[in-house]
Order: structure tokens, then C-alpha cells, then sequence
């Protein structure tokens, strides 16, 4: 199988521990990613979102290291962790 290119927007939420992931959004294009996940930092209840890449063989489960398009409000330095 071919590589494929998925655009996702992960949100954020404030946790007693701090900040914490929301649930990932897949998005159709680059575009699309960068307006939800600037949506999300607007959103009540969320308080930062990021738009990223990734790109890989899905039939393999081989990924290279998501890329960050864009992020918008309170989101964590280090997003190896997510």
C-alpha cells in the first residue's frame, strides 16, 4: 500500500493535573485543520487546540513523526507525549 497523509486536530482541556488531550479530530486537508483546530481554541471548555500531519503506510503501521501545521491557545511544549 502507498503512504497516506492524515490532518488531525487534537484539543485541550485544563485537568487538575493540568493540561490534558481532548479527542482527535480527522480533517479532510491542511485548511480544514488549521480552521477547527482555531475553532477549538475558542471553544468554552477547551483552551488551546493543534493542527498536525502525519504521513505513513497504515497497512504497515509504519509513521513518520507528526508534523505541527499550526497551533492556537494553550497547548504543552513537548507534544511527543500526545
Amino acid at each position: 500500500m502507498s503512504e497516506v497523509t492524515y490532518f488531525v486536530v487534537l484539543p485541550f482541556v485544563i485537568t487538575d493535573d493540568g493540561l490534558a488531550p481532548g479527542e482527535a479530530v480527522q480533517c479532510f486537508n491542511p485548511n480544514s485543520a488549521v480552521v477547527r483546530a482555531e475553532a477549538f481554541s475558542h471553544k468554552p471548555g477547551y483552551v488551546g487546540a493543534v493542527a498536525f500531519s502525519r504521513t505513513g503506510d497504515p497497512a504497515r503501521g509504519h509513521f513518520r513523526d507528526a508534523k505541527i501545521i499550526r497551533s492556537f491557545g494553550s497547548v504543552p511544549n513537548d507534544l511527543t507525549a500526545f
